[in-house]
């Protein structure tokens, strides 16, 4: 730290209780000044030959025949005016950065100038800031946060202006260049890494991160670190991410992190300041920033009632960088009068904004295919983020199905390949919403598509009791599709005489249509069958013990759908060997079907459809 040392003399001054300094000399003192709470029992004469204010002020108690003068709202206070007093005597007095900026303030009430002595206070101390201050880095930060108990005197002064001025030219030296302390706690950013294995250890101590300034100005307040980051912006020789990367450090620095802290009526109103701020300060480059940083500013602002600009403009910096998200992230409190645990609304605000932008990125490349956005990572993150947050604000039993649909199909199918973290969030959803009709239960199955659904959650869906009937049932059917399609194509090479002139899409939609026809035909038979309930149910338990190992996992309704859907055929001419025994045990109505198949191997030699009786 820089300092400046004045006068020569020892210090005379003696403290008299906790409100009187007096100066200790032979003669006896003449006037007393009261500054604050503490008098000050003085002489006239090194006062008057030093100050311009002090000549009238004394001038007017002689007249008035007084010993005292009363100087009210000194700047700087009794602190402040012991050091000019001392000045005044000849008196070793130390100027740092942590006093310097009061006894400017103080020489500059007390109009101790050049025109009255030379060499006065003003003209020293102005001497001591422009050739050490400034030029200090610490000095000049410690000089500015001092200069905030001292306004508008150190704006008038200009003292403000000029530590900001010199902390942004700082800040834009090469970091190369840089031979003053600064402190540094954060781990170096990847572009700031020393990589080079054969690097001296002394190149690697003496390196300089871009973002060294960072940390310092962290001290500053809100209107201070404001105007100091205005100027380094303007400067216009700072990279946008090392913007973004001090106004995280700052915001990480002020910010709490919990919830009732951020609304807290002591400090909502300077959360809410600092977070305009920030958004405010934030690089026109919408690619600055985490997504993480830019969801807690969001959440803060929520929380704290920001106005809605502040936070559109949030929303659309998220909307660009939603794929680097976590669920966790996306949680942000709701505000009353919202019944709600999570504000959902502003979740949909920001996923509208993706797919718009997703939408013009496709409209700029019209050669962009369908199979080409599957493949992109940040849509496919962005689907699987989603849908974690659907399973996540499914518990709350606030949550309106429309706000769950809603959001649900806010997101593109093509962000969605695989149902299942879908299917996950709609059984929490139906669970801890035991009271949906059974119109909104299939309202909200219908988000789902069963063809989508991997084996382990088609085998969790099939045993699931929340999930509509016709949902089992489709299930089921396409698990069996699926599972003839494998079994028919590992035996194609049997099948070698019975060589397909169609391609495999139009052999695929060709099954698929039979299948869902018939699908069509044995749904209405199962609905109707279902409804029967017990009489039945007993039926279904005999036949249970007679199905397949597979089928026994399943439960006693999906069980009795799979019997049905077993012999429906999931090929052309295809029908799934049952025996004799289990065919003739049907719940409904009997099935008859002609046994062509070897029995040694299970493999029927021509399958025929068979009628239903």
């Amino acid at each position: 730290m820089k300092f400046m040392k004045l006068g020569s003399k020892p210090d005379a001054f003696q403290v008299d209780g906790k409100c009187i300094r007096h100066v200790t000399s032979d003669l006896a003192t003449d006037i007393i000044i009261k500054v604050g709470d503490l008098k000050f029992y003085l002489h006239k004469f090194p006062l008057l030959s030093k100050s311009n204010h002090m000549q009238r002020l004394v001038q007017k108690a002689s007249e008035e025949n007084c010993d005292e003068i009363n100087m009210v709202d000194f700047p700087g206070g009794p602190n402040a005016f012991e050091i000019c007093a001392k000045f005044c005597y000849g008196m070793a007095v130390t100027l740092n950065a942590y006093n310097v900026v009061a006894a400017r303030c103080a020489a500059e009430y007390l109009e101790m100038t050049e025109d009255v002595d030379r060499g006065n206070l003003i003209f020293k101390i102005e001497v001591f800031l422009n050739s050490s201050i400034f030029h200090s880095w610490k000095d000049s930060i410690i000089v500015l946060r001092t200069a905030k108990s001292l306004l508008p005197w150190s704006e008038n002064l200009k003292i403000v202006g000029r530590c900001i001025d010199s902390i942004a030219s700082k800040t834009s030296v090469d970091p190369a260049n840089i031979t003053w302390s600064y402190t540094y706690n954060r781990k170096l950013s990847v572009q700031d890494k020393i990589v080079g294995d054969s690097m001296k250890l002394r190149e690697k101590i003496e390196s300089v991160p871009k973002d060294w300034w960072v940390e310092d100005i962290c001290e500053l307040e809100i209107d201070l670190y404001k105007r100091v980051m205005t100027a380094v912006k303007s400067k216009g020789r700072m990279d946008g991410a090392v913007i973004g990367e001090a106004l995280k450090t700052y915001a990480v620095r002020w910010l709490p992190d919990s919830v009732d802290a951020l609304v807290s009526g002591v400090h909502s109103w300077r959360n809410k300041l600092l977070v305009e701020t920030i958004a405010c300060l934030l690089p026109s480059d919408n690619g600055v920033g985490s997504c993480s940083f830019l969801l807690k500013l969001l959440k803060v602002a929520v929380l704290a009632g920001m106005d809605d600009s502040s936070k559109e403009d949030l929303v659309k910096r998220i909307s660009l960088k939603l794929h680097e998200a976590s669920v966790k992230d996306l949680l942000i409190p709701a505000r009353s009068p919202q019944t709600t645990l999570y504000d959902v609304g502003m979740v949909q605000s920001i996923v509208n904004q993706y797919m718009m932008h997703e939408q013009r990125s496709q409209d700029v490349e019209p050669g962009k295919s369908a199979g080409f956005v599957l493949g992109h990572g940040s849509l496919l993150s962005v689907g699987k983020l989603i849908d974690g947050y659907l399973g996540e604000i499914a518990h709350d039993p606030n949550l309106s199905l429309t706000s769950f649909i809603d959001l649900s199909c806010s997101v593109s199918e093509l962000a969605r390949p695989v149902h299942d973290g879908l299917y996950k969030a709609i059984d929490i959803y139906l669970k801890e919403h035991p009271n949906l009709t059974k119109a909104e239960r299939k309202k909200i199955c219908g988000l789902m598509d069963v063809k989508k659904l991997t084996m382990e959650a088609s085998m969790h869906a099939a045993q699931n009791d929340r999930l509509p009937l016709r949902v089992v049932v489709q299930v089921l059917f396409f698990e069996q599709v699926k599972a003839a399609t494998r079994a028919q194509s590992r035996n194609s090479d049997a099948r070698t005489t019975c060589v397909s002139k169609m391609s495999p899409d139009e052999e695929w939609d060709k099954t698929m249509g039979e299948d869902c026809r018939s699908l069509k035909k044995k749904m209405s038979e199962v609905e109707t069958n279902e409804d029967g309930g017990e009489k039945n149910s007993k039926m279904g338990k005999k036949k249970s013990r007679n199905s397949k190992n597979g089928v026994q996992l399943l439960p006693s309704r999906s069980r009795r759908i799979f019997d049905k859907l077993w012999v429906v055929g999931v090929g052309k001419g295809h029908v799934e060997n049952r025996s004799s025994e289990t065919s003739g045990s049907s719940q409904s109505s009997a099935v008859g079907v002609r046994d062509n198949t070897n029995k040694s191997s299970g493999i029927p030699s021509r399958h025929r459809r068979h009628s239903v009786s």
